[in-house]
């Protein structure tokens, strides 16, 4: 016979825990908000699948294309981050069960998952939720095999290795902490396992077909992270980093603490301290390369697994053992005052009230390291169906039989990602020189009319460029409060001229070439 739940409190909780993980991220978002802009530009992926992006590896895009199956409503856009932070806690519950915890080590364990950071990130529809999955995966079958010694787990660490590879190139920075902690701590007989060579041609084999697109295409990756250094990375300070690796975990930071003290001092950890050593090893390369703070969050779930095992040691007999529910208690009660600043709670009008709340957190700051009125992915949030709703009013303008030579040129991949989105049956296909648009745009089309979507403050045309047009008509404006698009303006432009054409072509072939 089966257990009942009742009779198995360990499935119960781990049940409730799960349940209350994916219920979550459909309550804690107001109705004021749409979808992220990157999530946009990931969900079109879907209808461009490819071994390999600009943006990111071709993971992501799979999942768009099972969503798009189910009909790419955004309950089955935020289900699948949510499943993949599930997954996450799933998977470090077991870790605690490798470690011989109890059920109040995993429950404890399983909050502090919970209660955190990775809430927040597995809201959107991003690679990080799956990113974060794969680092935990990678330290689970790591652990198994060490229990073991059964070369499958090597396998299962290659597969998920690859699967991350193809996710996120992020997992490389947990093999550069990870392998020469191994080597350090007097694991190198891992690399003389035959299972460990399998597992590299695994992965080597897996992650084939995306590495030939990178080089055949130029190496893009290296475009794209020289770009983010040049724009995004060199904002990022070192002592912010720092703080927001407390504030990922803010309820539960006893226990990342007491898992690195625990490698040192408790002896059932001595076999694993590789773990702490690979933590501190890849944290210092990612402070130097002042990485942004949330590329670590894969870092921490193994340690709240062993942590927690620790934890349920040092309060396990006397009266300690009576302040047990008091560090459950503390974690929710320390994240409960964050839950406002922290999710996408309130409206940007109730934010603006509480400003001075985000600006202690340092949530206002956005990547250019200057402070704005919204957290940054809330103002990425705002504006989409008002922007749909205007580039429609351009598109009934245009006579039926004009319609199919119309082409939506936008600035940006978040605007592109939108009209395709929610003017997927109304709007031909949105495009741009920005991002993966670059290779998506239709170089064979007759183009009679452009819809041209440009951001705020930007003149529609330079003035040499205007008699390649019969007409230029201003449709209208993003007023959407705090939305990052607002002033976002929409142009009709009639009448395109041969010459134009070959000026779009000529700029996809330029734009192809700078990556």
């Amino acid at each position: 016979m089966r257990p009942s739940l009742t009779r198995n409190p360990d499935l119960l909780f781990l049940g409730l825990l799960i349940f209350l993980k994916i219920l979550l991220h459909y309550v804690l978002v107001d109705p004021a908000y749409d979808l992220h802009r990157d999530e946009y530009l990931h969900l079109d992926q879907a209808n461009h699948l490819a071994p390999g992006y600009l943006s990111v590896p071709p993971f992501t895009s799979w999942v768009a294309w099972v969503i798009k199956l189910l009909g790419n409503s955004v309950f089955w856009v935020r289900f699948f981050p949510a499943l993949f932070g599930a997954l996450t806690l799933l998977v470090t519950w077991k870790m605690v069960e490798e470690l011989g915890g109890g059920l109040y080590a995993k429950v404890l364990a399983g909050m502090a998952v919970l209660v955190s950071a990775l809430l927040r990130v597995n809201m959107l529809f991003q690679p990080n939720s799956f990113d974060i999955l794969s680092w935990t995966l990678t330290y689970y079958f790591l652990i198994r095999y060490l229990k073991t010694q059964n070369g499958r787990n090597l396998l299962y660490l290659g597969l998920v290795v690859a699967l991350g590879f193809l996710n996120k190139y992020n997992i490389l920075f947990l093999l550069i902490g990870l392998l020469p902690a191994l080597l350090l701590t007097g694991h190198g007989r891992i690399f003389l396992n035959r299972y460990f060579y399998l597992a590299v041609l695994l992965a080597a084999l897996l992650v084939s077909p995306n590495v030939v697109w990178q080089l055949s295409h130029g190496l893009p990756v290296i475009h794209h992270m020289e770009e983010l250094q040049a724009t995004q990375l060199v904002n990022v300070n070192p002592a912010d980093f720092w703080l927001d690796q407390l504030l990922f975990f803010f309820g539960s930071v006893y226990l990342i603490i007491g898992a690195l003290v625990a490698f040192a001092v408790y002896a059932p950890f001595k076999e694993y301290r590789f773990i702490g050593l690979g933590y501190l090893i890849t944290m210092a390369v990612f402070t130097y390369l002042r990485a942004k703070s949330y590329y670590t969050l894969g870092l921490y779930p193994v340690l709240l697994a062993f942590g927690s095992v620790y934890w349920e040691h040092l309060f396990k007999t006397g009266w300690k053992r009576y302040l047990r529910p008091l560090w459950i208690l503390l974690n929710i009660g320390l994240f409960l005052p964050l839950v406002n600043v922290v999710f996408p709670l309130l409206s940007p009008a109730e934010i603006q009230a509480k400003a001075a709340k985000f600006k202690k957190f340092n949530l206002l700051k956005w990547e250019d390291g200057k402070d704005h009125p919204l957290p940054q992915d809330f103002a990425d949030m705002l504006g989409w169906q008002e922007l749909t709703q205007k580039v429609q009013q351009a598109y009934q303008q245009i006579p039926e039989a004009d319609k199919p030579h119309t082409l939506l040129i936008c600035d940006n991949y978040g605007q592109a990602g939108a009209l395709n989105f929610y003017g997927s049956k109304t709007l031909p296909s949105a495009v741009s020189f920005n991002a993966d648009y670059v290779y998506w745009y239709p170089m064979e089309m007759d183009i009679q009319n452009i819809i041209l979507i440009k951001n705020a403050g930007e003149e529609p045309l330079q003035e040499e460029e205007k008699q390649f047009f019969n007409s230029v008509t201003r449709i209208g404006t993003i007023e959407t409060r705090f939305a990052r698009e607002q002033g976002t303006t929409v142009h009709l432009l009639r009448g395109v001229s041969p010459v134009m054409t070959q000026r779009l072509r000529a700029r996809t072939a330029e734009k192809k070439q700078e990556w």
